[in-house]
């Protein structure tokens, strides 16, 4: 089981968007993530008729190693670090450390 998966809300702690908050929109197989608005990149793009496509400048999302996001959580404001537990009905779930809260409701 992943610590930060698809759909997560995730604040970013280290590099050039140290601070923003964003949703994870992809989770790489090499521990990178696609956040949604964070570590925004210039592209130059040539322009592509068969696709209808115009050139120009693109502004899009760069992948972001995992370890530089942390797991947001709304009740403290906070990113915070993430555990498992096996819960009552013998699944595995994600709780954050701080105070023992289920992360998936």
């Amino acid at each position: 089981m992943q610590r930060i998966k698809k759909g997560d809300e995730v604040i970013v702690i280290a590099g050039r968007s140290k601070g923003q908050t964003g949703t994870v929109l992809k989770v790489m197989q090499d521990d990178r993530l696609l956040v949604d608005n964070v570590n925004l990149v210039k592209k130059h793009v040539k322009p592509n008729p068969q696709i209808d496509e115009k050139g120009g400048i693109k502004t899009k999302e760069a992948p972001i190693h995992a370890s530089n996001v942390m797991l947001f959580n709304a009740a403290t404001g906070k990113g915070e670090r993430v555990g498992f537990k096996v819960a009552d009905n013998g699944k595995k779930v994600r709780v954050f450390k701080s105070n023992g809260e289920q992360v998936d409701a």
